[in-house]
């Protein structure tokens, strides 16, 4: 078990984590916000590439920090940009790095074929990476993150750049992955993770906002999520008036789904939330800051 213990991260007056208390077992993690929330001091943390300012991060009750090389073997990490040689193939570059990690020629080769086939990347083994698209080279980034066959595997932003069907057979292959290990993927994509997440865990203000099931995050917006058609017209002060989720187009009017915690109109037709509706809502302040 993984365990995140009263952990803060200062850099000078500024605090980019705040008491951050997590526990992680096998299953798939979705570690959710907007940008600059703290997800990535998180999961630098995590990986040991920075340290707590306060507190401390325990593997089956011992400090990763004391734990060293006996962590980093259980560990695969995949940056939100790795590095690669553009002009060397998938096997050439996964054999460069099994040699980093000590791995022996014969044993290698047999991992990385099993690999290879694992993330569909057999039939361009032997091709140069610079005419891969990204979501070929996100498929090589996991192979290296499994080379050592990791218990945690750790993908910050796993998917930032892929087409829609891409990013599918990716919540595909991490499904698979994650019946035997912990995977935690860090994402403000909320499609990446409402369908596979074992639990979600949401960071806002720096602190923990929720760790949770989705259908337990979602239903604390059960009973003020609302869809109704308004006109052109209404449309600015009803932006003003409410927490808009989604505006769409149709048959000469708006259909707007929105947040209400107060007063209700009876042509409103009550909605299920969806993750994303709480992600809009939780994070509504900041991601109009990002506009």
């Amino acid at each position: 078990m993984l365990v995140v213990k009263d952990v803060s991260k200062q850099y000078g007056s500024f605090s980019a984590l705040k008491n951050m208390n997590l526990e992680f077992s096998d299953g798939v993690y979705g570690l959710l916000a907007p940008n600059g929330a703290g997800k990535t001091t998180l999961i630098k943390m995590l990986v040991t590439l920075i340290s707590p300012s306060k507190g401390e991060i325990l593997y089956n009750g011992t400090n990763i920090v004391d734990l060293d090389e006996d962590y980093r073997d259980i560990l695969g990490y995949l940056p939100q940009q790795f590095g690669y040689y553009k002009n060397y193939s998938p096997m050439q570059y996964l054999l460069y790095l099994a040699a980093l990690k000590g791995l022996d020629k014969k044993n290698a080769l047999e991992k990385i074929s099993e690999l290879l086939e694992k993330v569909a990347l057999t039939d361009v083994a032997n091709k140069k990476m610079k005419k891969f698209s990204g979501g070929m080279i996100q498929r090589v980034g996991i192979a290296q993150a499994l080379l050592n066959d990791p218990k945690i595997l750790i993908l910050d932003e796993p998917t930032a750049g892929l087409d829609p069907k891409e990013r599918a057979r990716f919540r595909q292959l991490l499904t698979g992955l994650a019946r035997e290990r912990l995977v935690i993927i860090s994402t403000h994509i909320v499609s990446d993770i409402e369908s596979i997440a074992n639990e979600v865990i949401m960071i806002k203000n720096q602190q923990l906002l929720y760790k949770d099931s989705v259908g337990n995050i979602c239903n604390t917006l059960d009973g003020h999520v609302y869809e109704t058609s308004i006109s052109y017209e209404r449309l600015e002060s009803f932006r003003k008036q409410y927490v808009l989720l989604s505006e769409k187009q149709e048959h000469g009017s708006m259909i707007v789904r929105f947040v209400q915690k107060g007063k209700t109109e009876a042509d409103w037709i009550p909605a299920n939330p969806h993750l994303e509706d709480v992600f809009l809502y939780e994070y509504r302040d900041e991601l109009l800051t990002d506009l």
